[in-house]
């Protein structure tokens, strides 16, 4: 019906009545009139005046869209009161005064209302808003079941329904919906099957229903879809075979599938992998891990040449890896853990120049490590365990510098562990191996007999000759010398401690001539070298081990940087410590050095890395000698760790708190600028307590090198964009820094992986600015969303407020420490107030 104008029908009323009346009296039709004018006042008062007499502000809403948000509002529970702005009288409803609602020519366009503790049901009287394109309630403990009134809705474009306590089935309905585009129902308890009709929807690029109960089989409609990017359809119920229909097209189309992203991962899916997905040319990311898959991998993968993301693992996938496995040149994440898969690793998988993650743990592979892994200079993580894969590993390995995760064990390997590996990774990387040997805990490595290459009868007839005698006898001679020394030494070692026990001013007075002449050690004590000379300084109380301690210890890599190379040494006693050895070259000379070095010495706060001893050897070495953190560096923590240990919310905020706080006391009372904090110098302690590392280094480095070390932050995603022209840290650049690292905790990225060219702010803000702010966070996260969703979402904002491209307008450390306290007080506020963590958080984005 198209209704008419309101002065239309006034004018039709008006204008002519008495010509009108005497015309219908005399045909005798005066009732048939009178019927007319009741209807056409009914309309006039029902679509055209506004639902209230007050003055309106130019905006009308019609009453049939006022009627249907009374409805909606009626069945929901809004225990926070967003919803008192949806007054009785309508007044306001398209001009901004009702939360979450916004309009067009008097029609209801947009409902979002997203974080705000909602629960009850969705009216089915919303299918009255037939202007309505966008549904957003998610994040909140909706129930009841999807109203089927959504699929009449020929403008709806986007329905966001996903962190809610939604039951029943999806409406076949929503099919209908022809210009609808996303769809999340995800984190639901939604059931029954997928419907059919959704393929339907030909402009439907995004369809998430995940971790939900959905049972039946994979629809085959949707593998025909041609508008579909996104589809996720993981931790649910879905039996019987992937269908194997991808990308089918009808004779003489040129039709293009855009499929993305495929995830049904932790299903009861069996069946093989269908072959037709190797049609599916935009294909980067596919994840079928936790089903009950079987056959061997079919060579059409080799053809998806965009993808990045493959995970088989825990199936039962047998055969041997397909040579067209090679040919995914931009394959990023390869796992195929706990699967049948056999023969050998193909020898060209260097190929696979983008890899950084190898993960083909739990299989029946054999044959040998290709010597051509090493040439894969991006691979961080190479886990091989549990195979029968034979013979020696290949000493390329060792070129893996930015390999942080290796494991070979349980194998048939033999021969020696190439050094930089045995000194990288522990025991847990090559037990299981009976001829392996060289590593820590293993068996120690033999020399091989000098006769071993000599024939067996040659060995046998061969004389001892007189030159051999002598040669053993020196030998002999040689090690009881050697054995007569170390029991000299030990003597000596013993006397030096008796005297020093009965001379215990000496050290006093020469820390006190050396501070004479300006060598200040403070509340310090100093080992003038023993054995070997140079000069141990240690802060914090009486000397727990002496300079032959620490160059004798036992020393391990941990990494390296521009300033040098870390390592972990434990001492004969088994304890352990962290050394840091500088470039020679780029450091400060030896008095300037010493003076700040004891400023360094004197700085103690709880979520600092305490400089406990330093060293100034014979030869211009320099050490610094800090705890042992035995969790490692917050980047490893967070991007090293497998899917089986998962990390918290409440574990990452008190991290981010700790590093604030430690950066405030650097900042507030030290009066030192960090300049290059990244989560690879922020360190965690047993109790995941985060320390600060780095700090102050800057203060023992020539200038050259420390526009250097800014630069190679900037290559890892961490600096401020004006350290581009500044070439010199502030304030406001370290916050930038702590930003990143908030970003880094609250998505699970590594900021020095580019996203579509975009660094990780600039991802997250784009994201934000999409109202898809719910794809910015961990997954990890995701799964507790109902009860931290205020807390995300404000720490998100904090965070991109830190991220400020402009200075000015980031805030300073104070104000964030007192940021996370408010947001930490709201969340525990509202919990004791309505028992509802998760309820109430801003509605600025989705």
């Amino acid at each position: 019906m198209v209704m008419e104008g309101k002065s239309g029908i006034l004018n039709s009323l008006i204008t002519y009545p008495f010509e009108i009346f005497q015309f219908l009296f005399k045909k005798k039709k005066w009732k048939e009139f009178l019927a007319s004018c009741c209807v056409h006042v009914f309309l006039l008062f029902c679509f055209v005046l506004p639902v209230s007499s007050e003055v309106w502000d130019g905006v009308i809403v019609t009453q049939s869209d006022f009627q249907s948000l009374q409805a909606f509002k009626q069945e929901l529970i809004d225990p926070n009161g967003f919803l008192k702005s949806w007054n009785d009288s309508g007044y306001g409803a398209c001009s901004g005064g009702w939360t979450g609602i916004k309009c067009a020519q008097g029609q209801v366009i947009i409902i979002q209302l997203p974080w705000k503790g909602l629960g009850g049901q969705i009216t089915h009287k919303i299918g009255q808003l037939q202007a309505l394109r966008k549904l957003s309630l998610h994040d909140n403990r909706i129930g009841g079941s999807i109203p089927q009134a959504l699929g009449f809705l020929p403008n709806l474009r986007g329905v966001q329904l996903f962190n809610n306590m939604l039951s029943g089935s999806i409406p076949p309905s929503i099919g209908s919906s022809l210009s609808l585009q996303t769809l999340d129902f995800s984190n639901n308890s939604l059931s029954g099957t997928i419907p059919d009709s959704l393929a339907n929807s030909t402009k439907l690029y995004r369809l998430n229903l995940s971790y939900n109960s959905f049972s039946g089989s994979f629809p085959v409609s949707l593998t025909r879809s041609r508008s579909l990017i996104f589809l996720a359809l993981q931790h649910n119920n879905l039996s019987g075979s992937i269908p194997d229909s991808w990308g089918e097209t009808e004779k003489n189309s040129t039709s293009f599938f855009q499929l993305q992203s495929l995830t049904l991962d932790h299903n009861f899916l069996s069946g093989t992998i269908p072959a037709s997905l190797g049609r599916l040319s935009e294909l980067q990311e596919i994840l079928l891990s936790h089903n009950q898959i079987t056959g061997a991998i079919p060579s059409e993968i080799g053809r998806l040449s965009r993808l990045k993301t493959l995970d088989f693992s825990y199936n039962a996938i047998n055969g041997s890896l397909p040579a067209t496995f090679t040919n995914l040149s931009s394959l990023v994440s390869l796992v195929l853990e706990s699967n049948n898969l056999d023969n050998q690793i193909p020898e060209s998988i260097d190929r696979l120049q983008r890899l950084s993650i190898v993960n083909l743990k739990k299989n029946h592979f054999s044959g040998h490590i290709p010597s051509t892994t090493g040439n894969i200079s991006t691979l961080t993580l190479l886990d091989l365990s549990q195979n029968n894969v034979g013979g020696e590993i290949p000493d390329s390995i060792s070129n893996l510098k930015s390999l942080s995760s290796f494991n070979v064990s349980y194998n048939n390997l033999s021969g020696p562990v190439p050094i930089f590996l045995s000194q990288k990774f522990n025991s847990s990387s090559f037990v299981g191996n009976i001829q392996l040997c060289g590593f820590r805990g293993g068996a120690p490595c033999l020399s091989p007999a000098p006769s071993q290459n000599v024939p067996e009868k040659q060995k046998s007839r061969r004389k001892l000759s007189t030159k051999d005698a002598i040669l053993i006898a020196a030998g002999a001679l040689l090690i009881v010398l050697l054995i007569l020394v170390c029991i000299l030494l030990c003597c000596l070692l013993r006397k030096r401690a008796a005297l020093k026990e009965k001379d215990g001013q000496t050290t006093a007075s020469a820390v006190a001539s050396r501070a004479e002449k300006g060598a200040s050690t403070s509340a310090a004590e100093v080992d003038t070298g023993g054995e070997v000379g140079g000069k141990l300084v240690h802060f914090d109380g009486p000397m727990v081990f002496t300079v032959d301690d620490l160059l004798c210890a036992t020393a391990e890599i941990m990494g390296k940087s521009t300033y040098g190379t870390v390592y972990k040494a434990t001492l004969e006693d088994g304890s352990q410590v962290a050394v840091k050895r500088l470039r020679e070259k780029i450091t400060k000379g030896q008095r300037e050095f010493e003076t700040e070095v004891n400023l360094l010495g004197k700085i103690r706060h709880p979520n600092l890395l305490a400089l406990r001893a330093y060293y100034l050897g014979p030869k211009a070495e320099k050490l610094l000698v800090f705890d042992y953190m035995p969790k490692g560096s917050l980047a490893n923590f967070l991007h090293a760790r497998g899917p089986e240990t998962p990390v918290d919310w409440p574990t990452r905020m008190k991290i981010i708190q700790g590093m604030a706080q430690g950066l405030l006391y650097l900042h507030s009372h030290e009066n030192i600028i960090h300049g290059i904090l990244t989560s690879s110098n922020v360190l965690l302690d047993e109790k995941t307590n985060a320390k600060i590392a780095d700090f102050g280094l800057s203060r023992l480095m020539s200038a050259a090198a420390n526009v250097n070390v800014i630069a190679t932050t900037g290559a890892l995603g961490y600096r401020a964009p004006e350290l581009s022209k500044l070439k010199k840290a502030n304030r406001k650049t370290d916050v930038y820094s702590l930003g990143v690292i908030m970003l880094e905790l609250l998505t699970g990225k590594s900021p020095g992986e580019a996203m579509n060219g975009e660094d990780l702010p600039q991802w997250v803000a784009s994201i934000v600015k999409e109202e898809w702010t719910n794809e910015v966070f961990d997954l990890e996260l995701m799964r507790d969303a109902a009860t931290i969703g205020d807390e995300l979402l404000n720490t998100l904002k904090l965070a991109l407020h830190c991220v400020d491209p402009s200075p000015s307008a980031r805030p300073e450390v104070q104000q964030v420490i007192q940021q996370l306290e408010e947001i930490i007080r709201a969340e525990t506020m509202a919990a004791a107030s309505s028992g509802d963590d998760g309820a109430g958080a801003p509605s600025t984005s989705e």
